[in-house]
């Protein structure tokens, strides 16, 4: 008993301790930190001016400024700040989506940066190819802007007020409290 005692005594606290925290690290690991604000200059470069969008208008997105880089096109419709992003994929396919996550939506971390060939939801971590922008609605990706909701030609896509209105609430909480 006094073996016990001066061997296992001393380390009765400190097994006390890695007992409780032991259950608290193995659940921190299950919701991912949200990734920090983008201080690459680069992916900076890839956010155009913020356009202010007013009844019969229309986000105006440049066919000519596309590339296999994504590329970020702000709006300001009715009070409320929104993203749509646009790719040309490797397919010659203009594909543009809103810059929001369909599952994680609601989320102030629900946007998507590019890492490699692919975007990434900034609150979840999926990664989506591009070619599967704008490809279906609904599940985790990003939320698709299809051809029917948008003029595109040989110059620019237009994406109408009423459609941006219409999706407004989507960005309710969109990057809330971290910019």
């Amino acid at each position: 008993m006094t073996f016990l005692k001066k061997t296992w005594l001393p380390v009765l606290p400190l097994a006390a301790l890695l007992a409780l925290a032991l259950p608290a690290c193995a659940s921190a690991g299950t919701t991912p930190a949200p990734s920090p604000a983008v201080t690459d200059p680069d992916a900076l470069s890839n956010a155009a001016p913020a356009q202010p969008v007013a009844p019969g208008g229309s986000l105006v997105i440049p066919v000519s400024e596309l590339s296999d880089a994504v590329r970020f096109y702000p709006a300001t419709v009715d009070g409320v700040t929104m993203e749509v992003l646009a790719v040309k994929t490797g397919d010659g396919k203009l594909r543009t989506a809103f810059n929001t996550c369909q599952v994680c939506n609601g989320s102030p971390y629900a946007y998507f940066e590019q890492r490699g060939d692919k975007v990434e939801c900034q609150n979840c971590g999926n990664q989506f190819p591009m070619n599967r922008i704008e490809a279906e609605a609904g599940g985790c990706n990003p939320w698709p802007i299809f051809p029917d909701q948008k003029t595109e030609t040989d110059a620019e896509i237009r994406i109408g007020y009423e459609f941006l209105s219409a999706n407004a609430p989507i960005f309710s909480s969109w990057k809330e409290g971290i910019q």
